[in-house]
């Protein structure tokens, strides 16, 4: 490790507030193919328990001191190539300390294409510049004059003076202290300005709020600026950032203007052109970049955050489940499941109009109810969900302990038309797959929803204007982390949630599942060392995250990694009992001295992980199941009337607001100055992504199917229910309360970037 990359980890320790020590070993473990969830999970002892966010951050942070690093020796050894590094130059670029800074550092230096500028160093006015430059005192007309010169196109006096001034602007324009000083400026006093092209107010009429909009560029909210650029993009907004263009004339003229003499009327006249033709172009650019980055990363850590609790949506559990996905013409598609998701059967019935057919309905449902053993029916929340619930309610011979519950089912169409879904279902039209995503997704929402581009699921904020690439990554690295939080059953994983296991990715699940078709279930960890291609390093990052319910070993069905092992044995050895006995009896653990078992591998942080894992053997972090019921008497928004007060689940959080479903078809919205009695800055501290609550109405527009809720008083908050499976109880997840790591503030607006996306983890 060479001494940047020392220093490097330093500010990096310092950044995150962690040790160097902690940064040494996170970066070790990430260099050598370690994933964040197994970091995080079974090496606490190397990175002092740092959790999934701050290894991202070390990760993120170090990349970027890399890249910086990267970038600097590139233009070191350009700038040296030309002939042009001084010491003073080297040390300047060795000093940077952002890409930015560097980046200003280069530009003079960076090869151009043909500018006003080179054309006049070309007609050999350099010379000329460098006194006006200077703002030395002679006779500027007899001087230019000197510079007449029909062959190189020097007209006059004045074309030199012209041509001169080109210069000047370039050097002003390339100056790095006063890039600084206006982007300062920019920063602090830039506003950015809307305005509806001409012609297009009728077709723009969605857009109508920024017809005519002025805002601070830095506090304008990620929302209205995303809002405002789809305007642009669509042709109906012109958009423009900057500050007062006097003010930015003063702080160059503070900078460049040195006497007042006839050359510095010259250099004046370049840094207004300078300014307008180059600078305040260049600046906004720049600053049209990072805002669009900066709202970027709020829109992506507001659409991750909504992701993560959809995918740790309590879970049903493993039941017999008859499965609706409602419709009028075409009627209602219901499909049987079996207790592990397996298609049993399908059918179609007619219980609304056109083709109300309700007695064959009702004796279809029975039967099905009596055949399948029936313990839940899943209704979709789509087209006609509420009246096929209503329908379903009123079957009254219906076994009173068969739970109906309404399942969100955005994005079951597209799962229905995916690859995954043909090759699952090869015979069965996109109906029937749409239905059986809908009653899989209540048994358990993460295995069905990995099956999902995220993108799809209906949870994000302007998802489509953002950086796809980083709102792929940030996806991505949520679906991982949450079904590793979880873990997996590999007996009866599909290869979809396999492959975010840590360590086995698409290939590896692909390869699992042929192994597992070919040669029955596993029996045991150890046989999975027998899939083609999978080593001992993916054996290490995935084994602690996949359980074997039926295994042999007790310890395979659990969280506890194969590696420690020989720990637990050690201590039924020391109290002289079995495994089993260990696992199922509380005063046997209570025994257990840890600090006994402290090894230069092991320390406590894991053996008090393995005692809790003994405690409850593969225990699911998710919280235990509620019920759920709309109002039975509101199934339409021309139902809602203002003031009723009802109950909801949040389906999408934004920075605006949450937007709410009460059973109509159409979400309603709580506007975030309505989720609380006190000021809420960020929604997320209020409510969750499904969340149950309760709300008022507060205005119901039927014409634009528009629905104004809020929560505030006694009108609304969170919904209390009662009724719940007997599954066990929630452990807090770790991963859904991670600590933000600490960044620097900076004055730089890289760093301010830099620290969102610290934030963000990518």
């Amino acid at each position: 490790m060479n001494l940047t990359e020392k220093l490097n980890i330093r500010k990096v320790a310092f950044k995150l507030s962690i040790t160097v020590e902690q940064v040494e070993a996170t970066i070790s473990l990430l260099d050598e193919g370690a994933t964040i969830p197994f970091i995080s999970r079974y090496r606490k002892e190397a990175t002092g328990s740092l959790d999934e966010v701050q290894v991202a951050g070390v990760r993120d942070e170090m990349e970027n001191f890399r890249t910086l690093e990267k970038r600097r020796a590139y233009v070191l050894n350009t700038i040296e190539e030309q002939g042009k590094l001084t010491d003073e130059l080297r040390e300047k670029i060795s000093g940077a300390e952002t890409l930015l800074q560097l980046e200003d550092l280069y530009l003079p230096f960076k090869p151009k294409r043909k500018t006003r500028a080179t054309i006049a160093r070309e007609k050999g006015l350099e010379p000329l510049a460098q006194m006006l430059f200077d703002q030395l005192d002679f006779d500027v007309d007899l001087e230019a004059a000197k510079y007449i010169n029909a062959e190189k196109e020097v007209a006059d006096a004045d074309a030199a003076l012209d041509g001169a001034r080109d210069i000047i602007a370039e050097w002003i324009s390339e100056d790095a202290q006063g890039r600084d000083a206006l982007r300062k400026l920019f920063r602090e006093q830039a506003l950015v300005r809307s305005r509806v092209v001409a012609g297009k107010e009728e077709e723009g009429e969605k857009f109508r709020d920024y017809f005519n909009w002025d805002e601070k560029i830095m506090s304008c909210p990620s929302h209205r600026l995303l809002a405002m650029r789809r305007g642009e993009n669509e042709g109906i907004l012109m958009l423009d950032i900057a500050p007062d263009a006097d003010d930015a004339l003063d702080v160059l003229e503070q900078l460049f203007l040195k006497k007042n003499n006839d050359a510095a009327e010259h250099v004046e006249a370049a840094i207004t052109g300078a300014y307008k033709r180059l600078l305040q172009p260049s600046l906004e650019t720049e600053f049209r970049q990072f805002t669009k980055e900066h709202a970027d990363i709020k829109a992506i850590e507001v659409f991750a955050q909504n992701l993560r609790e959809l995918l740790l949506a309590s879970p049903l559990g493993q039941k017999s489940i008859l499965a609706f996905d409602p419709g009028f013409r075409t009627g209602c598609k219901v499909v049987a499941l079996d207790r592990q998701g397996k298609l049993l059967s399908h059918h179609v019935i007619y219980p609304h109009p056109p083709q109300r057919q309700t007695a064959d309905a009702e004796d279809l449902i029975y039967r099905l109810v009596a055949r399948h053993q029936i313990e839940a029916i899943a209704i979709g929340n789509g087209t006609a969900g509420r009246e096929t619930e209503e329908f379903v309610r009123s079957l009254k011979d219906l076994d009173k302990d068969i739970m109906i519950v309404m399942v969100n089912e955005s994005g079951a169409s597209i799962y229905s038309a995916s690859e995954a879904a043909r090759e699952e279902f090869p015979n069965e039209d996109l109906t029937v797959r749409g239905a059986v995503s809908i009653g899989r997704r209540l048994a358990d929402p993460l295995a069905e929803l990995v099956k999902l581009d995220p993108k799809s699921i209906g949870v994000g904020q302007y998802q489509h204007d953002v950086d796809q690439n980083l709102l792929k990554k940030k996806l991505d690295e949520v679906v991982e982390s949450s079904v590793n939080a979880v873990g997996v059953e590999v007996n009866t994983a599909s290869k979809q949630l396999l492959a975010y296991v840590s360590g086995i990715g698409p290939a590896l699940a692909k390869s699992i599942v042929e192994y597992r078709n070919e040669n029955g279930p596993f029996k045991s960890r150890r046989e999975l060392m027998n899939v083609p291609r999978l080593g001992e390093k993916a054996f290490e990052q995935a084994a602690g995250f996949l359980r074997i319910r039926n295994a042999t070993h007790p310890l395979d069905r659990s969280a506890v990694h194969p590696e420690a092992y020989h720990v637990v044995e050690q201590m039924t050895k020391d109290l002289g009992c079995s495994l089993e006995d260990l696992m199922q009896e509380k005063e046997l653990r209570k025994k257990i001295e840890l600090k006994k078992y402290v090894s230069t591998t092991i320390g406590l942080p894991t053996l008090n992980d393995i005692l809790h894992e003994l405690d409850k053997p593969g225990r699911d972090p998710r919280k235990s199941f509620e019920v759920f019921k709309f109002e039975e008497t509101v199934n339409d928004i021309e139902d809602l009337r203002v003031g009723m007060k009802l109950p909801g689940i949040v389906t999408n959080v934004t920075n605006f607001g949450a937007f709410v479903d009460i059973g109509v078809h159409q979400d309603g919205l709580v506007h975030v100055s309505q989720l609380s009695d006190r000021f809420v800055d960020d929604p997320n501290q209020v409510v969750k992504v499904q969340q149950k609550v309760m709300v008022t109405v507060t205005e119901v527009d039927v014409k634009r199917k528009r629905i104004a809720l809020t929560m505030k008083g006694d009108g609304g908050g969170v919904q209390r229910t009662n009724t719940s499976t007997k599954s066990e109880p929630a452990k807090s997840n770790k991963n859904n309360n991670q600590q933000k790591s600490k960044t620097s503030s900076g004055n730089d607006w890289q760093d301010q970037l830099a620290a969102l996306k610290g934030k963000l983890g990518g």
